[in-house]
Parts: C-alpha cells; structure tokens; sequence
C-alpha cells in the first residue's frame, strides 16, 4: 500500500503543480485513474454483454432442469467453458477501486500532514471531517450519497448487466450504495468524498461512451432473452394462482415426498393436476384394485384431492400431496415402472421424463374424446411411450403425426372413455321423466368470443316464448370472473319464467334431463351427446385452435366434422333461426338418437368396458418391467 500511495501521490503532486487548487487536482488525479483503468473497463464492459448473451441459454438451462441444482451447476460450468467466461472475473474492478481508494486516502492525508497545499476548493475546506466538523461539512456526506444515486440511475437503466438485474437486486444495491456513501462521506475527509464524487460522475459519462462504443444490442438477442424470462418467471410462478400455502401444507408436501422415495420397487404411479382428474382415472384404478395386488402411488398437486378420502378406506393405494414446483423435482427422480397421467407435454415444458430410469413406461390419458391433433398443443405427445387413444380418430393422429414429423412409434392402446362408460351406466340408471315441455339447456365454452361473449342474449331472445324450459349453464369460470355479467342476466331475464340462468354446478342432471343442448366448441357437447343420444345445436363461433400446423397430417379434426353428425350448425349471422332449428332437431329426436347411438360404437373404442381394457394394458407392462428386473439381477 505504501508502494501505492507513493506512486499516487506523484501523480496527485503533478496535478497540483498544473492546476495550483487541490480540489481541482483531485478532479484531473480521478480522471487519469479513469484513463488509466480504461483498458479494464473495456474488459468489464464485453465481460458484461458476454454474460447477458449468455443469459438465455443460461434461463433455458434453468428451464430445462428446474430444481436439480446439481445438473444446473455441470450445465452452467459447460455453458462457461465454452464461452471462456469467468464469474469471479467481474470481482476484479471492484478490488481494483478499493485498492486505489485506500491509495487516495493515503495521499489525501499525507498532503494533510505535511502541509504542502492548500487545502480550499470552493470556499470548502477539504480537510474537514463531517463527524468532527458538522455544520457546512454535513455537505460532504450528501454530495457523495447523491452522486452514488446518480450512478445507480444509470445503470439501472443503461449498463447492460445490471438492466437485467431484478427490481430487489437493483434498488437493493441503490439502497446499498447510497446508504455506505453517506455513511463512509461523515467520517472521511472532505478530499476523499471529492475523489468518490467525481469517480461517480465520471463513471455515468464512461458507461455511456462504452455502450456507444461497444453497443450491447450488438451482441445480445434481446428477443430470446425475454422470451427464456418470461417462460422462466411462468415456471417460478406455479403454484402461486391458487394462494399462499399454509404451513401444514408445506409441511405435508416434505413429508410426502419423502414418503415416496422412500418406498423401492414402485411399479405404478399416478398423477393428477387436481382432484378433478381422478374421474379419469377411476375406472382403470377400480379394476386394478378389484383384480390385483398392485399398490397405486398417487401424486396429486390438490391437497383437498378426493384420494385421501378413498385412500382411508383402500390401503392399496398410496397418496401423496406434491404441489407444482416440488413436483418438477420428484418428475425428475421418479423411480417406477409406469406413470399414469393425464397431461400433456411432457418434457416440452418444465415437467420431464425421470433422469434415474430411461426405461419408464409412460402413459398418456386423455381427458376428452376429440381431436389430440388440433387442440393439443405441437408436440404435446412425443415424450410419451403409451397413449390410451378414446378412439380410432385419435389413433389415426397420431400415427400420421409420427409419419409426418419422423417420430418415433408409440404404443396406441385402443381403450375408449372409462368416463363415458359410467355416465352411460349412471343415465340408464336415471328415472326418465315424461314431460310435454321440452327443455333446452345452452352450455358455453370459456374460449375467447364464446356464447356469452357473442350472441346469448340474441339466443334467449329468440328462443323465450316457444313453449321450452331454457337453462343456461355457464362455464364456472364465467361464474367465477364474470358475476357482475352473470347477476345483470338474471336480471333482465327474472320475468321470463321459462329461463333460468343456473350457476349451481353441483348436479350432472340438468346436463342429462335436457332434451336439446346449444353450445359452440365446449368438450360438454362429447359427454352429453355420447352419454344420452340426443343431438346438440352448435353456435359457429371462432375455433380455438391449439395447434395451428394441424392441417399438416391431412385429418380433418373430429371437432369440426362430428358437429353435422350428432346435430346442426348455426353460423353467427343466423341466430334469428335458433327456435326454427331448435324445433326441427327436436322433432326428430328419434332420427338423432339412433344416428348418435351408431356414431358412438363406431368412433368409440370398448364401449362399455375401456376400464379393463386400459387397466389389463397397464398391468400387462408392469408385469414385463418385473419379468426385466428379474432378467437383470
């Protein structure tokens, strides 16, 4: 340091000699340390864009192996090797800065004591120390706080490293800066909070030199990189819709998921978003559970699911309550023979395939009978080795997609709807009533310009008068995000008396009783058609389209021809025919309840028994994984 000091203080002495006013020569003195030091801030500078250039493989690295710290680090350090980049290198310009400010403050204080200078700079004396001192030299300390503010704008909005810091690390360091800048400018002297402030503003003017000079936006693509932090911050968000979790749930979850793995030889797990989903599975499980000692593992991210109310009275099955983002984790270690589920996309997004076992047979289950092919998204069934396909339309699909895309072949097990099979047991079951007023029930999607947004007032209207029993079911989440608009329905409509606007959903019968549905392009339309064979009224809305390459396989999607089968459709300019055509549908409701009856058993698989089908196939592949465990000891 003494060497340092030595050094710096030829330097300080020269500038004096030049300008005779010392603050002035502290002024030239930090400009030739910025000259000086220019070549490192040059390095700094492309140091910094290398590492937001950097920063979109670095997020889909994150993306990728969420949660896995370990692979996170071996991925990263590859990232860095190839790009010959050192994190610790950018703690060398703040080493660089403390070293020369300790020089500064030898110098400084050794012109004191030798009282070689005048120590005056505007009427200021440069000597004083604001904790000695007070009074004017309470000055000091603010200069040098609102100089550090300064130079914390400019970055914040212009250096290209720390433009890319998060709003807590940003102002964070603001706080930091300015906070230990006042701090150290009360208790160092005046000449040395000069040096500081000067450093500060010399900074700001370098930072925007070398963005001209080396602009970032040469180098880095912006584009990817918002895009891997939005998919990023999608990820860090799971979870967070539904509300802060309770202390027991967290609490619950650790336990859980070390309940699970601690549990070897797992044969079959399941997985379900929600206690929704369980309908789905209930079928294949009850067949398994009825005809096997099989022990169900099941996941689910609900921890009000309804399975640990039927694991209390079924101790075959084994339920765990894993929420999303500790979910990711457990994916990755999964450690069974079969997993169950019903969504999509794995390892598209940030659920993977297990990184313990390559040889899990995965199976995919869907949870609607129309096209995988338009309404799931590209790609949604690659990662899957099974698929429990409702029928031939499905499996047709997915063959051609994997013809068409050059994918690998699936095992496309023809299974059916163990969902519809029970509602066409439970409506056999259901007293068929005798009513001379036929009711009509409309049933909107949630899809964007859906009935409710387009034309259900044009449709009541029309429809109010003929002599039916109108029920409109809204989507639950019309219910839940439009009450206003749901309350103002009831009101115009509460002196029509043959129109109800129902938003109790806790009864399938309204769905059932009906004798006509009106609806556009919801999944309700599948179920109440294949379940009581009566026909359904389609509103031509816009399609949602999930995939917009599916007319790259040549299939026309069955959501769009399987509407002139099961019923008719009505375009949005032709609303003013809802009660001519809803009166002609109905009168030839014998027509349609065998055409759909012959439609179903055609496009259908194993009406009636998909549940053995599809749990005799997942039983079938547990019993090949043991024959191989067994082959490999």
């Amino acid at each position: 340091m003494e060497i340092l000091s030595t050094a710096l203080g030829y330097v300080m002495n020269f500038c004096y000699k030049l300008l005779h006013d010392y603050g002035l020569a502290i002024i030239l003195f930090t400009l030739i340390s910025k000259i000086v030091l220019l070549p490192v801030s040059i390095w700094v500078q492309k140091n910094s864009i290398k590492m937001v250039k950097m920063q979109p493989d670095i997020n889909r690295i994150l993306i990728k192996h969420y949660g896995d710290k370990d692979e996170i680090a071996e991925e990263q350090s590859k990232l860095y090797k190839k790009e010959k980049y050192n994190p610790l290198a950018s703690l060398i310009p703040l080493i660089i800065q403390i070293i020369l400010l300790l020089g500064v403050v030898a110098v400084i204080k050794d012109g004191i004591n030798e009282g070689v200078a005048n120590m005056k700079f505007c009427g200021y004396d440069l000597t004083w120390i604001t904790t000695k001192q007070w009074g004017l030299s309470i000055i000091t300390p603010i200069i040098a706080g609102v100089s550090a503010w300064l130079l914390c704008v400019a970055q914040n909005a212009s250096n290209v490293l720390q433009a890319e810091q998060s709003k807590l690390n940003k102002y964070g360091m603001m706080i930091f800066s300015v906070g230990l800048s006042l701090y150290l400018g009360c208790f160092v002297y005046a000449g040395v909070a000069l040096y500081w402030t000067a450093s500060n503003i010399f900074a700001i003017l370098q930072l925007y030199l070398l963005n001209w000079a080396i602009n970032p936006k040469n180098y880095v693509d912006y584009e990817a990189l918002e895009e891997t932090k939005k998919e990023l911050a999608e990820i860090e968000a799971l979870g967070t819709k539904k509300g802060k979790r309770n202390k027991e749930d967290i609490k619950r979850e650790k336990a859980d998921y070390k309940k699970f793995f601690s549990v070897v030889n797992k044969h079959l797990v399941f997985y379900s978003e929600g206690s929704g989903f369980y309908k789905y599975f209930k079928g294949i499980i009850e067949y398994i559970l009825n005809n096997t000692n099989i022990t169900i593992h099941y996941v689910t991210s609900d921890p009000d699911d309804q399975i640990f109310r039927i694991a209390e009275k079924e101790s075959k099955i084994k339920p765990y309550y894993i929420g999303e983002k500790k979910l990711i984790t457990l994916m990755m270690k999964m450690d069974a023979d079969v997993v169950v589920m019903t969504m999509p996309d794995i390892e598209n997004y940030h659920i993977k395939r297990s990184y313990i076992r390559k040889d899990i047979n995965y199976v995919y289950v869907p949870h609607g009978m129309d096209s995988l092919n338009m309404t799931m998204r590209i790609g949604s069934m690659d990662h899957y080795d099974s698929v429990l396909c409702t029928g031939k339309i499905q499996k047709e699909e997915i063959e051609k997609t994997e013809e068409v895309y050059n994918l690998p072949k699936k095992e496309l097990v023809e299974w059916g709807y163990s969902l519809l099979d029970e509602m066409r047991e439970d409506y056999a079951k259901m007293p068929k009533k005798e009513n001379d007023i036929k009711s009509i029930l409309i049933a909107p999607s949630w899809q964007k310009d859906n009935i409710v947004d387009s034309c259900l007032e044009d449709i009541l209207d029309n429809l109010k008068g003929h002599g039916y029993k109108i029920t409109v079911r809204p989507h639950p989440q019309h219910v839940r995000h439009m009450p206003e608009k749901m309350e103002g329905l009831k009101e115009r409509y509460k002196n029509d008396t043959d129109i109800e606007i129902q938003t109790d959903f806790s009864s399938n019968s309204t769905v059932f009783e009906a004798d006509l549905m009106i609806t556009d392009w919801s999944g309700i339309a599948y179920e109440y058609a294949y379940t009581t064979c009566k026909p359904v009224l389609f509103i031509d809305t816009p399609m949602k389209i999930m995939n917009p390459e599916y007319k790259k396989i040549g299939i026309e999607p069955l959501n769009i021809w399987m509407r002139y089968e099961i019923g008719r459709v009505l375009k949005l300019d032709e609303i003013d025919k809802t009660a001519d055509t809803a009166a002609k549908m109905l009168a030839a409701s014998d027509t349609y309840k065998d055409s759909i009856d012959r439609f179903v058993k055609e496009y259908v698989y194993n009406l009636g028994s998909s549940a053995s089908v599809g749990a005799k196939y997942i039983i079938q592949e547990i019993q090949k994984a043991i024959k191989r465990h067994k082959e490999q000891e």
